[in-house]
């Protein structure tokens, strides 16, 4: 399966920039449908007031899946990998 990463910038609460990729099946195209599934992540984090905009998530690149995100991928649609201040 290929996947598409989506890199994805958020400005916190606190000031601090959350940086994360969401990775989903690459024929999700609809940005809409991307900008979704990283509110829920915000949600998830108790960012969830924040923007998420092309501003903040666009397009990266194409890649090969990796085990360890087909499961979330198969069950929630994406996966995310968490790269700074995500806690």
């Amino acid at each position: 399966m290929q996947a598409a990463v989506w890199d994805t910038y958020v400005t916190k609460d606190n000031g601090t920039v959350m940086h994360f990729d969401i990775i989903v099946p690459s024929e999700i195209k609809d940005s809409a449908v991307i900008y979704r599934y990283g509110k829920e992540y915000l949600k998830e984090k108790n960012q969830e007031k924040q923007a998420l905009t092309s501003n903040e998530c666009s397009f990266c690149h194409i890649e090969t899946v990796l085990p360890e995100w087909e499961a979330a991928i198969n069950k929630k649609g994406y996966f995310i990998i968490e790269m700074e201040n995500c806690n």
